[in-house]
């Protein structure tokens, strides 16, 4: 089954004319209603180009090899601005991660780059992901950039397989891709993957919602379409509401005053 977005009852006029509301369309509100997941394209709305930019200088991953990292915990204020809360380190436990290179340990990353938090667009984007999954004030919302390069074959997921990030809304937006063969996305109702939802592969621009406790996703290894020239695949993953009890515990050591999934 091709990953698509659900279009059936779309009506625009129904759409308020707010422009973060606009962000999305009707139909991806009701295809996260009804099935859980749903796919649009975001490059009309940010300069792909630019935040493609910004893939040159990412840090080595100091766990996993052969992929590159940054991550910062954001917040929206009160006034609804874009606020980054600070340090804080990812944490996947165990039961959500099967990589031991990452799994039940606390992993430390350099922040997205001033100047990529201070892109209108960059901003805009977090605001209108945060009004899709009608996130409050205070709830921390993770936001990455990281991806692979190279020559062979690599396994972008590192030994995590079919799985859940361990949150309640997840996205992944795929930056740039070139010269890549596999790298399909999976959707699937179970973990051991015998109940396949859905099937795809992300273009740049392109972004996949899907609630992240209710599906488990997968990608296939990549490896160079042209076997003369290394290959590339960045992506943003953003997530927020988190259920993994261990991050929750990281993220309220260093921010007593989030609001998080657990006390909702």
């Amino acid at each position: 089954m091709k990953l698509d977005t659900l279009k059936h009852g779309f009506n625009s006029s129904t759409i308020p004319s707010d422009p973060v509301a606009d962000y999305w369309s009707l139909a991806i509100h009701q295809a996260l209603h009804q099935q859980d997941w749903s796919t649009t394209e975001v490059r009309s709305r940010i300069d792909l180009e630019a935040w493609q930019a910004f893939t040159a200088d990412l840090p080595r991953d100091p766990y996993v090899n052969r992929r590159w990292k940054r991550m910062s915990w954001l917040t929206l204020d009160e006034r609804d601005d874009v606020v980054d809360m600070g340090h804080c380190p990812m944490a996947q436990g165990g039961a959500f991660n099967d990589a031991e290179s990452m799994a039940d340990r606390l992993r430390y990353y350099e922040p997205l780059t001033p100047a990529f938090m201070a892109r209108p667009d960059v901003k805009a984007f977090v605001r209108a992901w945060a009004r899709l999954w009608d996130l409050k004030p205070n709830e921390p919302i993770l936001m990455q950039i990281t991806g692979v390069r190279g020559e062979g074959m690599i396994d972008p997921l590192q030994g995590q397989g079919i799985h859940a990030d361990g949150c309640k809304a997840l996205s992944i937006l795929v930056l740039s891709r070139h010269n890549v063969a596999g790298g399909d996305n999976h959707l699937y109702a179970d973990k051991a993957g015998s109940s396949p939802v859905a099937d795809t592969t992300l273009a740049p621009g392109d972004i996949l919602h899907l609630r992240d406790d209710r599906l488990f996703h997968s990608v296939d290894a990549i490896h160079q379409e042209d076997a003369g020239a290394p290959f590339e695949r960045f992506i943003i993953i953003i997530n927020s509401r988190f259920v993994d009890p261990f991050q929750n515990q990281i993220l309220r050591r260093h921010f007593p005053e989030a609001v998080l999934n657990e006390t909702r």
